[in-house]
C-alpha cells in the first residue's frame, strides 16, 4: 500500500476507571505500545476482519475527551503523519509510538497532566485504509463498534497490570461515537450551546453558528473563534427589576466562566463583542471592554471590583469620578479565572496610568442604564 494513498479512520480505545482509580502514568513506552498494538490489532480483527487490509496506527498515551477534540483533530493528525512515513514494522501493517527517554515522538501526542484526573482516559487509534474500502469499512466499524466494541480480556488484562488500575470498561469507539458521547455529556449539564458551537468548529468551520447560553447569553461560532457578548450589554437588555438584574448577571458570569473553560480547553479561540466598546480584548483568563480614554473634565481615574457571593470578583470596571451623582466608565473587564485577576488589574491600570489598586465595591453596581458603573465618589 502507498501510504500516500490510504485514507484515516480515526479509532480510541475508551477505558473506564473504576471509581477511585489513576493511572500510574499517562504514556506507554516504546514496547509498551508496540505490544499493546498487537493486542489491539488482535480485537479489532475479531470484529472488522477488512482490518487486516489496513495499517493500523496506534499512540500509547491516554487523553481526556477535550484533548481529543480540538479543530483539526491534531493528536489523530499527528498519529496519521507519523504512521504514513513508518516502515511496516515486524508486526505485518501494525505501528506503534510511545516514549523513548521520557517523551513521545512529537508534542501533539504528549497528553496534558491538566486534564489527568477524569473518569476516562481515551487512547487514539486510526486505521489507514485504502482508498476503496475505506467507505464500507467506516460504516462497518460504526456499526461493529457501537455494538460489539468491548476490548478483548488480553487486552483489558494487560492494560490494567501494565496501569496499575481496576477498569469497569475497555471498548473501541469511533471518533464519531466519540463525539455523540460528548455530545450527550455536555447537554446533560446544560451546556447544549457549547456543543453546537464545537460541533462547528471541529465538523465544519467553514460555517458560522449563533447560539444562546441557557441563561441566554449570545454566542456566535465563526472564522475559528467564538464571540461573546458582552455580560454588561446582556444585562442593560433585561427588563427587569435592578436588585432582580444584578443577581442574573452574576449568574451570566458564572455560566460564561464555564463555556470559556471548556472552549479553553477544546483550544478554541474567543473574543468579546460589545455594543458601544472601542476596542475589545480577549486575553489569557480575562475578557476586555474599553469605553475611550481618559478625560481631564472628569476626576481621577479607578479601578472597582464589582463582586457577587460565591464567585467573588465577576467584573472590574475602570471609570472617572463624575458631577451629578455620575461616574465615566472607561472600561470593563471580567476575569474568568482566578489567577487572571491580578494581570486584568495590571493592565487597566496600566491603560489608565494609575496604581493598580482594586477598590472593592462589595457588590455589583449598575448605573441607570442597567450597564456596569462605579460610585461617583471616591471610595476611603
Amino acid at each position: 500500500m502507498e501510504a500516500s494513498s490510504l485514507v484515516a479512520l480515526p479509532i480510541v480505545l475508551a477505558l473506564e476507571l473504576s471509581p477511585g482509580e489513576t493511572p500510574d502514568r499517562l504514556t506507554l513506552s516504546r514496547d509498551e505500545a508496540a505490544e499493546l498494538a498487537a493486542l489491539a490489532a488482535a480485537d479489532l480483527h475479531a470484529l472488522v476482519p477488512q482490518v487486516e487490509q489496513c495499517r493500523l496506527a496506534v499512540a500509547g498515551a491516554l487523553f481526556d475527551a477535550v484533548e481529543l477534540l480540538r479543530p483539526g483533530f491534531p493528536v489523530w493528525a499527528t498519529l496519521d503523519e507519523l504512521a504514513r512515513r513508518a516502515p511496516r514494522g515486524h508486526l505485518d501493517n501494525v505501528v506503534a509510538f510511545g516514549t523513548h527517554d521520557g517523551h513521545m515522538p512529537a508534542q501533539p501526542l504528549e497528553p496534558e497532566r491538566g486534564y489527568a484526573d477524569g473518569p476516562m482516559r481515551l487512547l487514539p487509534l486510526s486505521l489507514l485504509a485504502p482508498e476503496a474500502l475505506a467507505e464500507e469499512l467506516a460504516e462497518r466499524l460504526e456499526v461493529e463498534l457501537v455494538g460489539r466494541g468491548e476490548a478483548g480480556a488480553r487486552s483489558s488484562d494487560w492494560l490494567m497490570r501494565t496501569l496499575g488500575v481496576r477498569l469497569e470498561h475497555a471498548r473501541y469507539l469511533s471518533r464519531n461515537d466519540l463525539l455523540a458521547m460528548t455530545c450527550v455529556q455536555y447537554e446533560h449539564v446544560n451546556l447544549a450551546a457549547l456543543w453546537s458551537l464545537l460541533e462547528c468548529a471541529l465538523l465544519t468551520p467553514y460555517r458560522e453558528e449563533a447560539t444562546l447560553t441557557a441563561r441566554g447569553l449570545a454566542l456566535r461560532y465563526t472564522e475559528g473563534k467564538v464571540w461573546i457578548q458582552s455580560p454588561a450589554d446582556w444585562a442593560a437588555a433585561q427588563a427587569i427589576e435592578p436588585a432582580q438584574r444584578t443577581h442574573e448577571l452574576a449568574g451570566i458570569v458564572f455560566e460564561l466562566r464555564q463555556y470559556a473553560a471548556l472552549l479553553d480547553a477544546h483550544r478554541i479561540p474567543q473574543a468579546l463583542e460589545s455594543i458601544d466598546a472601542t476596542a475589545t480584548a480577549a486575553e489569557p483568563g480575562y475578557l476586555l471592554e474599553v469605553f475611550g480614554a481618559l478625560d481631564p473634565a472628569y476626576g481621577e481615574a479607578r479601578l472597582h471590583a464589582h463582586e457577587a457571593p460565591g464567585l467573588g470578583v465577576i467584573a472590574v470596571t475602570l471609570a472617572q469620578r463624575g458631577e451629578n451623582g455620575r461616574a465615566r466608565v472607561l472600561a470593563n473587564g471580567y476575569p474568568l479565572q482566578p489567577r487572571a485577576l491580578g494581570p486584568l488589574v495590571a493592565a487597566l491600570a496600566e491603560r489608565s496610568g494609575i496604581a493598580a489598586e482594586l477598590h472593592a465595591l462589595g457588590r455589583i453596581v449598575l448605573d441607570e442604564s442597567g450597564r456596569l458603573g462605579a460610585p461617583a465618589e471616591p471610595l476611603h
